[in-house]
């Protein structure tokens, strides 16, 4: 195989013909994050502070970037446009747009910096409604239900294992990532893209993503609450787990409430 069968078969098939992650591109796709996420890291550290409240500050893009995939998703955007609303281009999309925001109100007001991200993710989410049929409404609702009960439950052990609000709004985004994805492949008929999680579901089946993202997810958030010297890092990791958890539930609930 020569270098172009290489990349054509690893990496662009699985943008083309939708064919979900493949150990080589999730390899690839996860080293290029690391780097990513490391000079994002390096850049932002001295000029914000990673706390709940930036993160909430994020929140409308994540909700931009999420909505934003399900125009293509519903075949509003026909190829070779469409591949921009894939992975990984998406990401670099709302990346642009949500960096380019936060700059400017850092030398504005950042009180301003969700703002973009508010009216063009309520732009898009107006389109969806006004150009979709709800077809599964109670995706959404049974999914923040069972985030929120294992979130309360996570939120009375908290003072016993130091877990503070960031924490257990990961741990929400997270389980909202996991409980659309148990629901969608339990009774919809999608099925799970990331190679990892495919694996465990075709052991023990869908209902282990929501367990699954737990024993991940809380032994981390344990060791980051317990970190006094890096706080920064540790405030920048919950933000990337947030990001992480909410992107992915997002789309997955919006995805399975228009049935597309």
């Amino acid at each position: 195989m020569d270098v172009y069968g290489f990349i054509k078969e690893y990496f662009i098939d699985s943008i083309v013909y939708k064919e979900g992650y493949n150990p080589v591109n999730t390899m690839t796709f996860a080293a290029i994050l690391i780097v990513a996420i490391y000079l994002l890291y390096r850049y932002l550290s001295p000029r914000v502070r990673f706390d709940l409240r930036f993160a909430l500050y994020t929140f409308p893009y994540i909700l931009l970037g999420s909505s934003t995939r399900i125009v293509e998703d519903a075949g509003f955007v026909q190829p070779p446009y469409s591949y921009l609303l894939m992975t990984p281009f998406i990401y670099i999309l709302t990346f642009i747009i949500t960096f380019a925001a936060l700059i400017i109100s850092l030398r504005t007001d950042y009180r301003r910096y969700p703002y973009p991200g508010i009216v063009l993710s309520l732009i898009v989410l107006a389109f969806l409604f006004t150009h979709l049929e709800v077809e599964n409404w109670w995706v959404i609702p049974t999914a923040l239900t069972i985030a929120a009960t294992i979130t309360a439950a996570y939120h009375l052990i908290s003072t016993k294992i130091e877990a503070d609000s960031f924490s257990k709004a990961v741990v929400f985004a997270q389980l909202m990532d996991g409980s659309t994805s148990f629901l969608g492949i339990q009774f919809l008929g999608y099925w799970e893209l990331h190679v990892v999680p495919r694996y465990f579901i075709s052991l023990f089946g869908p209902w282990i993503m929501v367990p699954l993202k737990l024993a991940v997810i809380i032994p981390i958030l344990y060791i980051l609450d317990r970190e006094e010297e890096e706080e920064s890092l540790a405030g920048f990791i919950k933000f990337v787990l947030f990001t992480l958890g909410f992107a992915p539930g997002i789309r997955n609930g919006l995805r399975m409430t228009f049935g597309v």
